[in-house]
């Protein structure tokens, strides 16, 4: 396991997507557990749909989830792409040279071959296949073509692709790390095209190029790319190189069974992030997405998700991507984070909603702090805050169910004239001092209580009453006490 190098490849024609993610997170984990390389690769050969923006994304995307690469694409610097690493470039549009390199060599030794199929005649050969329910494979016609017809076809003005010529028996074979020996029948595939008429490689014949130039050990992806394998192996082959070990990773699916999309929800790394979730919990979620370690832990610290993985943990059967356990897995994180860990997670999505500028920092980290057992996300974090630092704004349920009973404004005209004359406005001083208003009124602590927490908060649930009110002040009290006696001089 010495000299481990790994990559993530994506092609920049949108975000970053759940199992896009989870790919990378996997050969991250493997890279950093065997103190290995790990390599982000641009696999931009669609030049029609990848844009310069879908490469920023992928990388806001990593950077949020803390997958920090050894070699890769840096920031855009002028106009263009910077890189680390002595492997690149790391765009493979700019890697050209090389794949032409490749394919004039197996052009040479007769292990590919120029055809000249129209796109049209291609489609007639399929549909006639389909009529006769045969599998629909290229039928190498332009396998056997002399120089001479070839001359006669290019002075006709034909374009050429490549295609790699492949047997017509017997199987190919890959040992994967995962699913182990997987075998594809011979017959069944077809002599495919490695570099496209217009002259720039096919997905297939790059990555083979490119994996074997970047020295990559091991490569772990998904297992929609299971059926390219047996293509690319045969590529390793006719180029006389060795191939490197292969492990593919179980689907994703919806809760209804389904493969993951769209129609579940958000796709996109980064809509996650918007929500409000933290990277870590996202890191150790996506981690458990076809992995598991013998006692089916859940939750990692960092490190120890790095030092635990393996591939031997991974499962060929499908996993199961449900937003309620993200969820609770990302509130069993905010619980654990210390004070000024959380407040700088939230400080985004308080600064959306106002809740930053001109407010005291001590103020913030002790409003935030009061309910962070509660939070689920971090945009629960400034509506459960707000009312401490916004004029408040009563929930009519609240109103209607607690502030409108029978004796409640009697109860708040007393309380304002209690709290008044309060010097110390703390909290156990707060709590005495109100306990005692209710045992000489001999009304319930409920009954108090209750009233008193949805005349300052304007909410019916809440921290701690008597936190609270220390930390919302005196002033700010008194003024919200008289508040809703007014709103309740109005309703009656």
């Amino acid at each position: 396991m010495s000299d481990i190098r790994v990559r993530f490849a994506p092609s920049p024609t949108g975000y970053l997507h759940i199992g896009g993610a989870r790919t990378a997170l996997f050969n991250w984990l493997f890279a950093r557990r065997h103190k290995g390389v790990f390599i982000l690769r641009i696999e931009d050969t669609d030049e029609v749909r990848s844009t310069e923006e879908s490469v920023s994304a992928i990388l806001d995307s990593m950077r949020w989830l803390g997958l920090d690469f050894d070699e890769g694409p840096t920031e855009p610097r002028a106009g263009a792409w910077g890189a680390r690493g002595d492997f690149g470039p790391y765009f493979q549009m700019e890697r050209l040279a090389h794949y032409q390199a490749a394919v004039e060599k197996l052009l040479r030794e007769g292990k590919a071959y120029r055809c000249y199929c129209s796109k049209e005649e291609l489609d007639a050969a399929r549909q006639k296949a389909q009529l006769e329910k045969r599998p629909v494979r290229y039928d190498g016609r332009c396998r056997g073509l002399s120089a001479q017809q070839r001359e006669a076809l290019e002075a006709q003005g034909r374009k050429f692709s490549v295609r790699l010529r492949m047997p017509d028996s017997g199987e190919t074979a890959v040992e994967d790390i995962i699913r182990g020996r997987v075998a594809f029948d011979n017959a069944l595939l077809q002599d495919f095209v490695i570099q496209k008429a217009a002259g720039g490689p096919t997905y297939n014949f790059a990555c083979v190029v490119d994996d074997h130039r970047m020295g990559i050990t091991h490569v772990i992806r998904g297992d929609e790319h299971l059926s390219n394998t047996p293509l690319q192996m045969r590529l390793y082959e006719a180029l006389g190189i060795p191939p490197p070990r292969f492990a593919h990773l179980s689907m994703i699916l919806g809760p209804d069974g389904a493969k993951l999309s769209k129609r579940h929800g958000a796709t996109s790394v980064l809509e996650y992030k918007a929500q409000g979730y933290l990277p870590e919990a996202m890191r150790n979620y996506l981690a458990l997405l076809g992995w598991s370690t013998p006692d089916s832990q859940q939750l990692f610290e960092p490190r120890e998700l790095m030092e635990k993985f393996d591939l031997s943990g991974c499962q060929k059967n499908p996993a199961t991507f449900d937003t309620a356990k993200l969820q609770w897995l990302n509130g069993t994180v905010i619980r654990k984070l210390p004070k000024e860990s959380l407040l700088a997670a939230a400080e985004p999505f308080l600064k959306a909603e106002g809740l930053w500028e001109g407010i005291a920092r001590e103020r913030l980290l002790a409003a935030v702090g009061l309910e962070q057992e509660k939070y689920s996300l971090l945009t629960d974090v400034p509506k459960r805050v707000d009312f401490f630092f916004k004029d408040v704004v009563y929930d009519p349920k609240a109103v209607e169910k607690v502030l409108k009973k029978e004796g409640v404004d009697p109860l708040l005209e007393g309380l304002e004239a209690l709290l008044l004359g309060l010097g110390d406005f703390t909290q156990m001083p707060l709590e005495a001092a109100i306990r005692d208003f209710c045992a000489q009124r001999g009304a319930k602590a409920a009954a108090v209580f209750h009233p008193l927490r949805v005349a300052v908060s304007g909410r019916a649930e809440g921290a701690t009453l008597f936190v609270m009110i220390e930390l919302l002040g005196k002033a700010k009290v008194l003024e919200r006490l008289g508040k809703a006696r007014k709103q309740l001089a109005v309703a009656s």
